[in-house]
């Protein structure tokens, strides 16, 4: 047992208290966490995997804890987080019994937790013995879905589709990335393939600002999901596209490297801070302006508006497990009343003849399908433009009956997967 690897574990339950308990999203965490500075890059991924591992499989690890206790009694709250590591550890990361058990007991006694020693002792041995063959017989994908994620989905998707989004959640997501130019030749490069959208895609894992071509701008981290939207506009160079609640930058990047004269709105200055940082890197330009996208007023109309709304992020659970345990269906009614007042604004923003792309990363057809269906039973001037399979590399199942994208982490599954994500696009009427 080295002070690293307890310095590690010790951070990794301050991390998995601040998003279970203080309900803060695991990145906005790990960015606070002080003592992570003081670890090796090694050390800080290890951290990481712990945490988004316990998050990931939750339901899974709660269910192995309880059968593996000998009294079924309440358990101390950083008890629990300890044993969750512990067994994360022991069952889905390969660690070595020694390593995760004994590290498990020093970290309750530096936490005050000496009288739990025995118990974090007893159940994680019996854990790192009988903890495999119990996890083979859990129904994996429905015990580490919450319960309304669940419903709402099998609601709104039918019970196989489900089942693809809860097993696709449980594994981790490849590394996608959009291409300023030449995709096959980055790919050659960075070891990936270009997917039929246009995506470079490659293995997880790894230090992205140390891949060839980072430094150089030639790329960046977006998801195959999220790279469609900007595309759906088509050749827009020369042209005055808005890009409202455009942090962290991705979509932006691509408006600006197809020659298109951008505007990125944002309500956060921190975050359209990152999105000037990640330009300049990628020597690319917008006008960027702090400012409420619901009612930020331009002295002209835009060619084009993109409005990739906030929403509850249900698509992007597999790149983010800590979705599960912060997001509720409260969440999505309130999101899905900001999002129609960012719709009804945005269709003011546009030019007659001009094209809306109104977009979410989440599955829950109140944020999506059914804010267009509102849209349009206002008597809002403006109609869906459907999207064509070719538009998207002839991937014609992630076109709806209306015309709209509708991707689902289940799909492309031989491919790697995708996010989940939603896009109508509407052309306002002259």
């Amino acid at each position: 047992m080295t002070d690293a690897s307890l310095a590690a574990r010790g951070a990794a339950l301050d991390l998995l208290e601040t998003v279970l308990r203080k309900k803060i999203p695991l990145d906005d965490a790990f960015d606070a966490h002080e003592g992570l500075d003081a670890l090796e890059p090694r050390d800080r991924g290890f951290v990481r995997l712990m945490v988004a591992t316990v998050l990931r499989r939750l339901g899974q690890i709660d269910a192995l804890i309880t059968e593996t206790l000998t009294k079924p009694d309440p358990i101390k709250a950083g008890v629990l987080d300890i044993l969750r590591l512990g067994a994360a550890q022991l069952v889905f990361l390969d660690t070595p019994a020694h390593a995760a058990v004994d590290t498990s007991v020093a970290i309750a006694e530096q936490r005050g937790l000496q009288h739990y020693k025995g118990l974090i002792n007893a159940v994680l041995r019996r854990v790192s013995r009988e903890g495999a063959d119990i996890v083979k017989k859990q129904d994996a994908g429905r015990l580490n879905t919450p319960d309304w994620l669940w419903l709402a989905w099998r609601t709104a998707y039918g019970t196989p589709r489900t089942r693809g989004i809860v097993e696709a959640n449980l594994v981790e997501a490849p590394l996608d990335l959009t291409a300023k130019s030449n995709p096959h030749e980055w790919a050659t490069k960075l070891d990936g393939t270009v997917l039929p959208t246009g995506t470079v895609r490659r293995a997880s894992g790894g230090q992205v600002s140390e891949l060839p071509g980072y430094d150089d701008g030639a790329w960046w981290v977006q998801d195959a999901a999220a790279a469609l939207p900007a595309k759906l506009f088509g050749d827009i160079a020369g042209k005055t596209v808005y890009d409202l609640c455009a942090a962290p930058g991705g979509k932006t990047a691509q408006l600006a490297a197809a020659g298109a004269k951008v505007t990125s709105l944002d309500r956060s200055e921190r975050r359209l801070r990152r999105l000037t940082a990640n330009l300049e890197r990628l020597n690319l330009w917008s006008d960027t302006l702090t400012a409420d996208a619901a009612t930020w007023k331009p002295d002209e109309l835009a060619d084009a508006v993109l409005l990739d709304a906030p929403c509850s992020a249900t698509g992007a659970i597999r790149r983010h497990p800590d979705i599960m345990r912060l997001k509720s269906q409260e969440d999505v009614t309130k999101l899905a009343g900001a999002q129609r007042r960012l719709l009804a604004h945005a269709v003011d923003l546009v030019k007659p003849g001009g094209t809306l792309i109104y977009c979410t990363c989440s599955l829950q057809p109140e944020e999506g399908e059914q804010r267009i269906a509102h849209l349009l039973s206002t008597g809002a001037p403006v109609d869906r433009s459907p999207v064509t399979p070719d538009e998207l590399g002839g991937l014609s199942d992630l076109i709806n009956e209306n015309g709209e994208v509708r991707t689902l982490p289940g799909q492309l599954a031989e491919l790697g997967g995708i996010d989940g994500f939603f896009i109508a696009r509407l052309v306002k009427r002259t």
